[in-house]
């Protein structure tokens, strides 16, 4: 059995080209003893399709599905599969990123010296949609004390970058909550903290992710998702009991999700 599982969705406006430096990325790490398992959410593209059909590696597990239900139960028809399998950890990989080839041996490394943590990301790169350099290093907090407090305004990992440690799952006792609207990640570090998971990052730079338009126009902007990521903040402030300043950011999140996508760019310049 090997030590790793690393999980994809993938669905019918992921880019072919996007999905290929992604996968290889993934299938061409230093540390090579892991098993890859990609859901389709839904019916894709046929390039796409006959693409990944066509790759061979023994790692690769494809689960094919023809309806689309979203990246929350995309993934946890993944962990439902991977957990009973004993692997020892397990990886998140988002279809349009690029993970630099020593991520896994980094995080594996880092999680066999630090056997208290129990979820791993690490610093990230930013390029645009041709795959240039933006200059943008994005860093997160170190220890779990951190993380606690930096929560209060934004997430405490990136997504894309994370590790688990199949300990993270029994103790929180769930997968990804699907109740909120492009938040799955956010609800369940809501509950690693509730639960006494232990996350952390490393400093190094294991991503490069990529920035698309569709972050200022679909992903972070509408009442729908807006509303849910309040409903969500509101309650982690409740829950946390972080206090006034976290309330006011929440609200002021609330309001730039809503405004045009220029001034949306203009803030995650700013801010992030």
């Amino acid at each position: 059995m090997n030590r790793l599982a690393v999980i994809m969705s993938i669905y019918k406006n992921d880019r072919t080209d996007f999905v290929n430096q992604s996968v290889n990325s993934i299938l061409k790490q230093d540390f090579k003893n892991f098993d890859f398992y990609i859901q389709f959410d839904g019916p894709i593209n046929q390039d796409l399709d006959e693409y990944l059909s066509l790759m061979n590696d023994d790692r690769l597990i494809i689960r094919k599905r023809s309806d689309n239900k979203g990246l929350a139960i995309s993934l946890n028809e993944l962990l439902n599969e991977v957990l009973p399998k004993g692997y020892e950890y397990i990886a998140r990989m988002d279809s349009d990123d690029i993970a630099f080839s020593d991520r896994f041996q980094k995080q594996i490394d880092y999680l066999d010296e630090h056997q208290d943590v129990d979820v791993l990301g690490g610093a990230i790169n930013e390029i645009d949609e041709q795959g240039n350099d933006r200059n943008k290093i994005i860093r997160y907090p170190l220890t779990n004390e951190e993380c606690r407090s930096f929560f209060a305004k934004r997430n405490p990992v990136a997504h894309p970058s994370v590790m688990f440690r199949k300990s993270f799952f029994s103790k929180t006792g769930c997968l990804y909550p699907t109740e909120y609207v492009r938040n799955e990640d956010t609800a369940l570090w809501l509950e690693g903290f509730k639960h006494g998971a232990i996350m952390a990052n490393m400093p190094d730079v294991i991503l490069n992710l990529r920035i698309t338009q569709a972050l200022f126009t679909q992903r972070r902007r509408g009442k729908d998702i807006a509303g849910s990521q309040l409903k969500l903040r509101k309650k982690i402030n409740k829950e946390l009991e972080y206090g006034i300043i976290s309330y006011i950011y929440a609200y002021a999140m609330y309001i730039l999700m809503n405004l045009p996508p220029c001034v949306m760019k203009l803030a995650y310049k700013v801010l992030r």
